[in-house]
């Protein structure tokens, strides 16, 4: 295993001390971003650390600054955020709207397969017991949810136009 370097350690393990969570004036979480880009300048090289952390998180701050610095990485493509998803699981079944937009993202950006039916999941439980007095969690993951369709389906359509290789019994057409 890759030793982490004592910068990154420190600024993750500070993760979560300093979080501004909703409130009746402000529909979003404040984040330190100081700290976020400290963190994400060292890319793929911070996500054994980042990923210890989540493993280990126990408090609502310190999982949405974790994932909000997961949410900045898959937005600037560093390379193995996907393979996070494992330990992004964890927190699936989570009943914090907070939690469930910041994973709709990572999951908008990553496209991972396996999030697709947690992400229904979520959206089903925000609609019948929505939770949130300071946003709609539903926006967040339904656009979540028509990105894997629209990206699916995109796929889906140019395979089927493929036209047969020569000498292929390949036939992709249904």
């Amino acid at each position: 295993m890759e030793k982490i370097c004592p910068i990154i350690q420190y600024n993750v393990s500070q993760l979560g001390t300093d979080v501004q969570m909703p409130n009746a004036s402000r529909n979003y979480c404040v984040f330190n971003e100081r700290r976020t880009n400290e963190i994400m300048a060292q890319a793929e090289h911070a996500l054994p650390a980042v990923d210890m952390f989540l493993k280990g998180a126990r408090t609502e701050p310190q999982v949405l600054d974790a994932l909000h610095v997961v949410d900045k990485m898959a937005e600037n493509n560093v390379k193995g955020v996907k393979e996070l998803y494992p330990t992004l699981a964890r927190f699936n079944d989570t009943t914090s709207p907070n939690i469930q937009v910041m994973l709709a993202g990572i999951y908008r950006k990553t496209l991972v397969p396996d999030a697709f039916g947690p992400l229904n999941k979520m959206l089903i439980r925000q609609t019948l017991a929505p939770n949130s007095p300071y946003f709609d969690p539903t926006e967040e993951i339904g656009g979540a949810i028509l990105q894997y369709i629209t990206k699916f389906n995109a796929q889906n359509a140019y395979a089927q136009n493929l036209p047969n290789p020569v000498g292929s019994q390949l036939n992709v057409s249904k």
